[in-house]
């Protein structure tokens, strides 16, 4: 049986991992190197580093940074922010990250994602889809929740598969940050589309939400989490043991 992977997320905001709620209201947190290192000796399965406002500042990935994240850890490194072409694929990769996560990029030009899967393989490309309800539909948002596409969030998610995408990380805008769970229906809506590892992101308060999760949605592959593991709420090799417990497989390193 796949096991199930615990991912933890570095929001990079100026060299410095911060969070807030529903995308708004930052809050520094700790240095990326040391807490990625952190999550590394921990148990984590892979890592998440998002340059968060990368998109909206017009600019490029923070490539020191990110490299010397990547010296420091012995997992999956997927990396994001900023990623608008087949160069920043690259540049990205070169710096050691083993996945690169479009968003506002793939947007801007939907062929980008076929573009990459082309070059480096479906298993490095993945979509992150910032999605909130707008009047009744799950709406993606782009420029890190700023901006309302209009596009609906579940065949754009369908179309990025279908260019190519290996996986797809869906970020529920609804329930970022609010720490009462992960957005169930929205992830069952997009594990009913598409046939690739399917992350839930936002809404993580607690352990029990990921056995929640994984006991509801079986297809979901991973639950990602900021706050609750930046602030040690909960630490991953307790929740891991939680979640075998429950019946859940995960990898245990300890």
């Amino acid at each position: 049986m796949i096991t199930k992977r615990i991912i933890p997320c570095l929001d990079v905001k100026d060299g410095r991992v911060v969070k807030g709620v529903n995308f708004a209201n930052l809050s520094d947190v700790s240095s990326p190197v040391a807490l990625g290192k952190f999550y590394s000796d921990c148990g984590a399965d892979e890592l998440v580093f998002y340059d968060i406002t990368a998109s909206s500042d017009g600019r490029k990935l923070f490539t020191d940074i990110l490299t010397e994240v990547a010296r420091n850890i012995f997992i999956p490194l997927t990396v994001g922010g900023g990623i608008n072409t087949l160069d920043d694929f690259d540049r990205v990769l070169k710096c050691g990250a083993d996945k690169v996560s479009v968003n506002s990029g793939a947007i801007k030009n939907p062929e980008l994602v076929k573009e990459a899967a082309l070059k480096y393989g479906d298993q490095c490309v993945v979509i992150s889809v910032d999605a909130k309800r707008v009047d009744g539909h799950f709406r993606v948002f782009a420029k890190g929740g700023r901006e309302d596409t209009g596009m609906e969030a579940i065949s754009w998610v369908k179309r990025c598969v279908q260019n190519g995408a290996g996986e797809v990380v869906l970020n529920s805008i609804d329930t970022d940050g609010v720490k009462k769970g992960f957005d169930l229906k929205m992830l069952e809506a997009v594990c009913d589309a598409v046939n690739v590892p399917v992350i839930a992101s936002g809404g993580a308060g607690s352990a029990q939400d990921f056995v929640t999760l994984f006991q509801t949605l079986p297809g979901v592959s991973a639950g990602l989490a900021a706050s609750i593991f930046h602030f040690g709420q909960v630490q991953i090799s307790d929740l891991k043991q939680l979640l075998k417990q429950n019946g859940i497989p995960v990898r245990l390193t300890r």
